[in-house]
């Protein structure tokens, strides 16, 4: 699909490329000449807004968690959705009167939940006469304005994000999503924002929106040749100039980038995923950063610029619509401008309150849609599994991932050059909530077990580079001497390490020894009873966020690519499930891996 500026050109006309104008109605330089100066003996004149800001929603409205059918809950007793934000943006402007305030989002916003996944390809908004998808009929009801791309925003395609943007009242930002032609914005750059004060002139607030370069590898096939995403850093140092020469009296950042200055893709990209401190550090003329994609709270933190020592402000409410942060920003008019006096932050829970019943009522259909297409009847399984202990010992429902995995490349490369090679598989625990009952498998529980929009690939690797994948995933668990006691709750997720980021393979057996140092876990290492010969080749099915990078494990996303396939792994799965009918673990479950220290089983 063409990279379509219109939209964006078109709200810039007036302005000048890359401006988008929204918000309160403009006032005039010279009001400023006569109403903010002071005489002598008189106080400053001073004003006060908030922003409020969300990321990381991942397509979830409703308080609902369309994978167990009932009303979701964790173990801190966290709410979710669109609904209960809100509730709480409607206090706030309550509060602060709904011109001191604004609305804005960094990211990752059309993906996540069934909800998402149904309006994107069971009844897709891209179809002739398509739905309006429910995330943008709820922020433009809620009245955001504006919101950052995130990487999963690209997971269905330019087509479906285009589609998105021209059903949004509010732009999608990405300074670094640039045309891989022109080397152009493909999106807004940022949006400028007037707020009107009693004292004399509005107060321009500049929004700078700035993605994921990961992008480049997660969604390397809907992407490659039409977008090219550079760093953050860089794109910022390019616009916040540009912006304060226009007036900007306060810059924020809304930025799909972690804090922490980390990457999980290693070296494949010569840009940090988890910049937004970077951004804060080495970028001068930044008043605040609404920060995404690490999925962490951070209610309030400052971040000292090294050429100006001045404090930046950084929050990140926590995903999905449990939190939303407040920046409270004080102003003084000194000097013919107004400059920031101080920033502060912080987080409000979204537990606290009821969901709005106009955002519920509004899209109560759409609702029922998706949880009668999610509790459609697929197969039966003979016995109950769950993958509630799955992170540190085999169990059946990741090897019933692998299964599919495994079946679907053999099928996929019969009668060809690779065919006689031996296909390993490899799946983590994305979830440590997914079960599938004794009895009938319905479409949520299948969905369960794969809650990302990952597709199936297939790479070459030898048996060296697999011994090497391996013990890059043994990172995962916290290294724990031989005879000490074993809490799992603090055996895993070592340095920070995620569930989806810790892999094991089917085909092979082996032992992680957690008792040794990382690197050196790996034995027993064995395909067919006999040790892993280290120049052996072997075909490896792998999920495309893997083999493109993801997590940064080693060989893999450098190795020759036999096949690949555009079906989401979740819809493999139901799809094998409705054609066997009966899953039966007794069929496919095995003990291929076990943790151990020095030869003894740790479980």
């Amino acid at each position: 699909m063409p990279l379509n500026r219109r939209k964006f050109l078109g709200r810039a006309a007036a302005t000048g490329a890359g401006v988008a104008i929204v918000g309160g109605a403009a006032g005039s330089a010279e009001a400023a000449g006569h109403g903010g100066g002071r005489g002598p003996g008189r106080p400053p004149r001073r004003y006060a807004f908030t922003v409020m800001g969300t990321t990381d929603l991942h397509g979830n409205v409703f308080n609902w968690d369309y994978f167990t059918d009932r009303e979701f809950d964790d173990k801190d007793h966290n709410d979710v959705g669109l609904a209960k934000i809100s509730t709480l943006v409607n206090a706030v402007r309550k509060e602060k009167g709904r011109r001191n305030t604004l609305l804005i989002d960094a990211g990752d916003t059309i993906q996540g939940t069934q909800l998402s996944y149904y309006y994107a390809k069971v009844d897709p908004i891209t179809a002739r006469r398509g739905p309006v998808h429910p995330m943008a009929q709820a922020m433009n009801k809620i009245g955001y304005d504006a919101a950052a791309l995130g990487n999963h925003e690209f997971n269905y395609g330019i087509p479906v994000l285009r589609k998105f943007e021209e059903q949004c009242d509010f732009p999608l930002l990405g300074a670094n999503a640039l045309d891989a032609k022109t080397l152009r914005p493909a999106f807004a750059p940022y949006s400028m924002h007037r707020l009107r004060t009693p004292c004399g002139r509005d107060v321009r607030v500049a929004v700078l929106g700035l993605t994921n370069p990961g992008i480049a590898l997660w969604d390397k096939l809907n992407v490659q040749g039409k977008m090219v995403f550079p760093g953050l850093e860089e794109q910022a140092a390019k616009w916040v100039p540009k912006l304060r020469s226009m007036g900007a009296d306060v810059v924020l950042v809304s930025a799909h980038s972690g804090s922490s200055g980390t990457s999980s893709y290693g070296d494949q990209l010569p840009y940090v995923e988890n910049a937004a401190g970077l951004v804060a550090e080495q970028v001068p003329g930044i008043d605040a950063i609404l920060v995404g994609h690490a999925h962490t709270e951070i209610p309030e933190y400052f971040v000292e610029n090294k050429q100006t020592g001045k404090k930046v402000l950084l929050s990140e409410p926590l995903k999905w619509g449990q939190r939303l942060t407040l920046f409270d920003f004080e102003l003084v008019w000194a000097q013919g401008r107004w400059t920031v006096e101080k920033a502060s932050s912080r987080v409000l829970n979204s537990n606290t309150v009821a969901e709005d019943p106009r955002i519920t009522r509004m899209l109560g259909d759409e609702h029922k849609k998706v949880v009668a297409y999610v509790n459609q009847v697929i197969g039966t399984s003979t016995t109950a599994m769950t993958t509630a202990e799955a992170a540190w010992q085999d169990e059946p429902l990741i090897d019933l991932i692998n299964l599919v995995q495994t079946e679907t490349v053999k099928a996929a490369l019969a009668g060809g050059e690779y065919a006689a090679l031996p296909v390993l598989s490899q799946a983590s625990c994305f979830s440590r909530t997914a079960k599938v009952p004794a009895g009938r498998i319905t479409i949520r529980d299948a969905a369960g077990l794969y809650p990302f929009e990952n597709t199936l690939e297939a790479r070459l690797l030898t048996g060296a580079q697999l011994k090497e994948y391996l013990e890059y995933s043994a990172k995962y668990y916290v290294r724990t001497p031989a005879g000490a006691p074993v809490d799992p709750a603090k055996l895993t997720n070592a340095e920070g390490t995620p569930d989806y980021n810790y892999d094991v393979v089917s085909g092979l057996t082996y032992e992680v020894d957690v008792a040794k140092q990382k690197g050196a876990r790996i034995v027993n290492l064995a395909f067919e009873g006999k040790p892993v010969d280290p120049k052996a080749q072997f075909v490896f099915a792998v999920n495309n966020y893997r083999a493109s990078g993801g997590g940064a494990f080693p060989h893999i996303a450098g190795a020759r690519q036999l096949w690949a396939n555009s079906e989401e792994i979740r819809n493999t799965i139901i799809t094998w499930v409705r054609a066997k009918g009966t899953v039966d673990p007794k069929e496919f479950a095995s003990v291929g891996w076990k943790l151990t220290r020095e030869g003894e089983p740790v479980f």
